[in-house]
C-alpha cells in the first residue's frame, strides 16, 4: 500500500454500525468498508454541493413542500447526469488505488449503491437546506 492510500485510510471516520460479515457480497462489503466512511467524510462537501445546486436552480427548491423537496433531491441525483457525476467524483477521488481496482470490476452496481446512499444522506439532513430566515 502506498503513502497516499495509507493517508486516505487514516483520515476516514470509523463507523461501528457498518458491520463486515463473512457471508456478505463483495458489493455490500465495499459499501461498508469504503463507501460509508468516505460519504461520511465528504458529508459537508456533499451538503455544500447540493446547496449550490439549489441556488443554480433559481432556489425553486424553497417553494416546495417537504415531500416534493425529498423528490427534488432524488430527481436531481437520478436525472441530472452532470450533477451525479460531480458527486461520484467527490467520492471516487477518495478511493485508494486498491479500492479503485475493486470498484472498476463492478462500477455499475457500486455506483447505484453510492448514489442511493448520497440521496438518503441528503434527504436525512433536509433541515440543512432550510431557507435562511432572519429571526
Amino acid at each position: 500500500m502506498n503513502d497516499r492510500s495509507q493517508k486516505l485510510l487514516q483520515i476516514r471516520p470509523e463507523i461501528p454500525s457498518a458491520k463486515i460479515l463473512p457471508d456478505m457480497s463483495d458489493e455490500e462489503r465495499f459499501q461498508n468498508e469504503t463507501l460509508r466512511p468516505i460519504i461520511k467524510l465528504q458529508n459537508d462537501l456533499l451538503l455544500a454541493s447540493f446547496q449550490n445546486y439549489i441556488v443554480k436552480g433559481k432556489n425553486s427548491f424553497y417553494n416546495l413542500d417537504l415531500e416534493n423537496r425529498l423528490n427534488f433531491i432524488l430527481n436531481a441525483i437520478q436525472k441530472d447526469v452532470k450533477f451525479r457525476n460531480s458527486l461520484k467524483g467527490m467520492i471516487i477521488g477518495q478511493f485508494t488505488w486498491e479500492e479503485y481496482e475493486g470498484y472498476i470490476k463492478n462500477s455499475s452496481a457500486l455506483n447505484k449503491r453510492m448514489m442511493n446512499m448520497v440521496i438518503k444522506r441528503l434527504q436525512d439532513q433536509i433541515q440543512y437546506f432550510e431557507d435562511k430566515v432572519l429571526v
